[in-house]
């Protein structure tokens, strides 16, 4: 009996035992990745709301062990799609205010991200996903839906084209 009893207070305090302990979990993470992305902090929001509410449904099929390899696989062919088809969403008509934010490194970072930018969208994803994320290449080909070797060539192109980056030269000669 005093088994059964430990192992029903473990389940309960699992951290990802239903969707909102995972969004509370890995949101930061995703919106990390989803801003990476797209270089802009409202369109990631939109982004990992998006595949948030697109993988809700399928939580518990998935299972908890899956769920994140699954909600970044919808994150990044969302990402994919919005340019596929030119997405033109709202535009800003006034300046936002002024955000205090506390960096020390704030120029390279805007070098880095001006330099994804400059990829092309398929490359971008995969430098995030195997750089930034640091997932192995299978993984990221699984998140994308494609081979280890569109993987391995596609991180060659973005890494050649980094190295290359007018952005990051810059930041070489400071």
């Amino acid at each position: 009996m005093s088994g059964v009893a430990v192992s029903n207070e473990v389940t309960p305090t699992a951290s990802t035992d239903s969707f909102d302990d995972f969004v509370a979990a890995r949101g930061a993470t995703l919106w990390r990745s989803a801003w990476l992305l797209t270089s802009d902090r409202h369109l990631a929001e939109d982004l990992v709301q998006v595949a948030l509410a697109k993988s809700y449904r399928h939580f518990d099929r998935v299972g908890t062990d899956g769920f994140e390899p699954y909600v970044r696989r919808i994150m990044f062919t969302t990402y994919l799609a919005w340019w596929r088809r030119r997405w033109t969403g709202e535009i800003p008509t006034e300046d936002l205010p002024d955000q205090q934010f506390v960096e020390s490194d704030l120029g390279a970072r805007r070098d880095v991200v001006a330099a994804l930018a400059a990829l092309p969208k398929g490359q971008r994803a995969v430098i995030v996903l195997r750089y930034i994320e640091d997932l192995t290449e299978r993984q990221t080909a699984d998140v994308l839906g494609c081979s280890v070797g569109t993987i391995k060539s596609q991180a060659s192109r973005a890494l050649a084209a980094l190295r290359i980056s007018p952005s990051l030269r810059e930041d070489e000669q400071r």
